[in-house]
């Protein structure tokens, strides 16, 4: 087995490749080692995992969302008691937007009126839902999965619903409201929100380009938005993970309504590299903030 790491990163999306390269970049800084896992090394690497001796000090896993191979990582983590970023078992709850639906309500966070409809194999058939407590449109969104997979816009009438369970039948579903955000400084008050350990950089994001724009700190004081950090806050707290995003939307009556629950793993594509990308020096931000906490764990 190659000599103990400081980090192990785990990833399979090829547009984490820049990403990547700044990690390292600033992990060499900090005279700390990385070991990348990627889908082409995955089976060596877990195949020459020791029983007996952790191969890394901390796990940064962005991959076994989508490819169950690399949960053998996870599995040595825990085996050995690693520090996980985002650890697994939180991370795989934070995914049923059911759930954290409801755990987002409890901690006292604006969410959109939703009614949760069970999966198409549990019931196949529903009575007559009342849709009007939604407006003349709504969305219709699976409990689970991201990338808008599954995600009707503009649904009106019961059979949208009906449609929506057959993609799939094994899913649970959430039936929202549309929410209207107001307009702030000619642009809509939604905002895609990323935080980092404690660290929150909120920014304006457009809904239909995803397009990120910082938001200043004179703007938050002039639009009243720097309540959007404590709703972050609150996210971590009630999610217990190190590092997401999500989405918030302010509406008319000045109310901050969390409306994309929690993002993990977070899409960490910068810029530079392309339009809807996370502006990169947020991205260098959160790789310090990441590498820093490494570099506390394995000196303490």
């Amino acid at each position: 087995m190659p000599p103990r790491a400081d980090l192990c990163l785990a990833w399979n999306w090829e547009h984490d490749v820049s990403f990547v390269n700044l990690l390292l970049d600033a992990c060499h800084g900090a005279g700390i080692t990385l070991m990348q896992v990627t889908a082409d090394s995955v089976d060596e690497v877990a195949s020459r995992l020791a029983a007996d001796s952790p191969a890394f000090a901390v796990l940064f896993d962005r991959a076994s969302d989508t490819d169950p191979r690399f949960l053998r990582l996870v599995d040595h983590a825990q085996r050995h008691g690693c520090h996980q970023i985002n650890t697994h078992a939180r991370a795989v709850a934070c995914r049923n937007k059911a759930s954290m639906h409801l755990e987002f309500i409890t901690a006292g966070l604006n969410t959109p009126h939703t009614i949760i409809i069970p999966s198409h194999a549990e019931h196949a058939d529903l009575p007559g839902l009342d849709l009007a407590v939604l407006g003349e449109q709504f969305f219709i969104k699976p409990a689970h999965g991201g990338g808008g997979e599954g995600v009707i816009r503009h649904a009106r009438t019961q059979h949208d619903v009906e449609r929506a369970r057959h993609a799939f039948p094994g899913d649970r579903y959430l039936v929202q409201e549309w929410v209207m955000p107001a307009w702030l400084g000619g642009r809509p008050a939604w905002f895609r929100v990323l935080y980092c350990m404690g660290d929150v950089y909120p920014c304006w994001w457009d809904p239909s380009t995803h397009v990120y724009d910082p938001v200043s700190e004179a703007e938050e004081f002039r639009h009243n938005v720097g309540g959007l950090r404590g709703v972050a806050h609150v996210i971590a707290w009630v999610s217990k993970l190190d590092l997401f995003s999500t989405e918030i939307a302010q509406i008319d009556d000045g109310r901050l309504v969390v409306v994309d629950y929690v993002n993990d793993p977070v899409d960490l594509r910068l810029r530079s590299a392309t339009l809807d990308g996370v502006p990169d020096d947020l991205v260098q931000r959160i790789v310090n903030r990441l590498v820093a906490r490494v570099v506390n764990l394995v000196s303490s």
